[in-house]
């Protein structure tokens, strides 16, 4: 596994080879020995997986407070997304600014996502399915957003959403808790 550095610290793009041969592809999606030798403390609890219908279904910007703040791997198993990190850290260098990458099928690239960073993606294709490893359960009354298009964080979608939930269009905008 490779561990790519982002412009935010701690955020990552992990790659991995995969081993093709007439039967297909074989690819190692999470290794805990590959994690300690990039000095990543993550040891993933909880799987989910995020299906999309349309392209350009747009989910974000999300993440969970306080105690229950959380580290994920973020990988797109089927189609492509954009995918975006959100620094919300605030003795973080890099407060409130953000990095974007595409996270592909084909690709088989992920995102590492500490503590503190918010997430949130757009999907590129129809069809794009997201699996997320995370090391804190989901806790509903911990989860937190702001809004995708929030001035505050000037992110440059590459795309008007044509696909979100009531929930995403309704958050507010960005305000320390």
């Amino acid at each position: 596994m490779r561990f790519n550095i982002s412009p935010l610290p701690m955020v990552f793009e992990v790659q991995s080879d995969a081993q093709e041969d007439n039967r297909g592809r074989f690819q190692r999606l999470w290794c805990a020995e590959a994690f300690a030798r990039a000095r990543i403390a993550f040891t993933p609890t909880q799987s989910s997986l995020s299906t999309n219908h349309a392209v350009h279904t747009l989910r974000g910007m999300h993440w969970q407070a306080g105690e229950n703040a959380e580290q994920k791997l973020v990988r797109c198993v089927v189609g492509a997304v954009w995918d975006v990190a959100l620094d919300l850290r605030k003795d973080s260098p890099t407060y409130l600014r953000w990095f974007a990458k595409i996270l592909s099928s084909e690709d088989g690239n992920a995102l590492f996502l500490p503590r503190g960073v918010a997430h949130g993606y757009l999907t590129l294709t129809q069809g794009a399915v997201v699996e997320y490893l995370m090391d804190t359960p989901h806790r509903p009354m911990a989860a937190r957003g702001a809004r995708w298009n929030d001035p505050n964080f000037g992110i440059n979608w590459p795309h008007p959403p044509a696909v979100m939930s009531e929930r995403d269009r309704e958050w507010p905008d960005y305000a320390d808790d």
